[in-house]
């Protein structure tokens, strides 16, 4: 029994640590999604109040980038629609290859579950808003139901604490990840028009540009920055969205370190053994150039030891959590239930259609392709969790917001008589469903008796 607690004690913060990325990453998802719904409920709020005329203006204010003849002006909610979120996508990007890489979608085996899950949660809900809309004008929107909000559905895992194991939300991040992957390429294949295949070319030369960087070493994020914008700017005129620029930017970031442990180890060793001898007992100053040096190296090598991939990523998720998915939430959430052709139909074949996709094609398909995946061997049910846990994911995943309102601004002009019917189909079923699901998982066991 002695020998088993000491291993157990010496075990317990290896693992955490090893974890502690995946809880921070948690940590930021699941407080972001309380901004966003406070943007939401600010977007609801002016939309409908006397300064309605105001929240118009603010998304259709010119904004112009450029000089001499060369100049791009857009209105502001285009701006935000194609540039911010570019963004948003480039971390996605970068999710996606520290995911497959060294995280959940590493192994085929270890992959095959929430693969399985996804694309069940993807195909059943684009079935169900088809079929309820096969042969109707509103029959392009049948992209809007598969997609899953993973700051929302986190947000709600997050209220329930102890009471949901550790491999629930693991899983649930990895459905939502491979749910972005296959958002990103029904966006790039059946959400773009007009394309310009010389443009495209452009484009892709930029990104060749960028992968040859990543082969000659270059660490720094300056020049992939750099063409990055290049890039973006020439999807941007391409007729592909912006967008897909940012996740394939991302690919093409760092993810190895320039020093190896061992290595690094010594260095530090010396550095350290250099800055004690530097140093006396009084506090550090300016004036002490050894002491500097020593530090001014220590932070080289910190450098060399961290891929850039997970430098950029862990900075940018601040940004993009509490700066660019709140002003995406604030310029797309406002509907106005008051104005004149607005009223909501809530037996449109739209609002059907997106509700009965998020809600029971949300749930048929992840349930029934998880039990399909470890019913055929190709994966293994986690020992902590029950079929409970599998529903109420399942209902969580149905909380579409975010890349649910952005494919609507994709499927159909902003004057279209769909826009209001499908935001308010998508934020009443991201509140259904994030009430059902916090309830069903509240009912299951919690963690540590589920394992048993």
């Amino acid at each position: 029994m002695g020998k088993a607690e000491v291993v157990t004690k010496r075990s317990e913060p290896k693992i955490d640590k090893m974890m502690q990325p995946f809880y921070e990453f948690v940590k930021v998802e699941s407080s972001g999604g309380l901004v966003l719904i406070l943007a939401t409920i600010i977007a609801l709020i002016w939309a409908n109040s006397p300064w309605g005329h105001l929240y118009e203006a603010f998304k259709n204010v010119p904004l112009t980038v450029g000089a001499g003849d060369f100049v791009l002006s857009k209105p502001a909610i285009l701006w935000i629609n194609d540039g911010l979120m570019a963004v948003f996508f480039f971390l996605v990007g970068l999710e996606i290859k520290r995911e497959v890489m060294v995280g959940e979608l590493n192994s085929f085996r270890q992959a095959s579950l929430p693969i399985f899950a996804a694309v069940g949660g993807m195909v059943v809900p684009a079935l169900v808003y088809a079929l309820i809309n096969i042969g109707t004008p509103s029959a392009d929107g049948w992209g809007i139901p598969m997609a899953t909000d993973i700051a929302f559905s986190l947000g709600v895992l997050s209220m329930l604490g102890d009471r949901v194991p550790l491999s629930l939300k693991i899983f649930l991040t990895a459905v939502a990840i491979v749910d972005d992957i296959g958002a990103i390429l029904v966006i790039a294949i059946f959400y773009s028009s007009g394309i310009s295949l010389w443009i495209i070319g452009l484009g892709m030369f930029f990104f060749v540009c960028m992968i040859v960087l990543n082969r000659l070493g270059v660490r720094h994020p300056l020049p992939y920055l750099l063409f990055g914008c290049l890039m973006w700017l020439a999807f941007l005129k391409s007729g592909v969205h912006a967008t897909v620029a940012g996740v394939l930017a991302a690919m093409t970031i760092p993810s190895s370190t320039r020093i190896c442990c061992a290595d690094f180890l010594d260095s530090m060793r010396g550095h350290l053994t250099e800055y004690e001898m530097g140093g006396d007992k009084n506090a550090v100053t300016l004036s002490n150039k050894q002491m500097l040096s020593a530090l001014g190296d220590m932070n080289r090598d910190v450098l060399m030891a961290s891929p850039p991939l997970k430098r950029i990523e862990h900075n940018l998720h601040y940004y993009v959590a509490f700066g660019i998915m709140p002003i995406f939430a604030l310029a797309n959430a406002g509907i106005n239930f008051s104005g004149e052709g607005s009223g909501i139909d809530v037996f449109h074949p739209v609002s059907l259609g997106i509700f009965g996709g998020l809600i029971v094609g949300k749930v048929i398909g992840i349930c029934l392709a998880s039990w399909i995946a470890v019913k055929s061997g190709f994966a293994d049910m986690p020992r902590t969790l029950v079929p409970g846990h599998f529903l109420g994911a399942s209902l969580l995943a149905g909380i579409g917001f975010t890349m649910s309102i952005f494919i609507t601004t994709l499927a159909w002009d902003a004057n279209s008589p769909f826009m209001v019917d499908a935001k308010f189909s998508i934020l009443a079923a991201s509140a259904v469903a994030g009430i059902l699901g916090y309830i069903v998982l509240r009912s299951c066991s919690p963690a540590e008796d589920s394992a048993k």
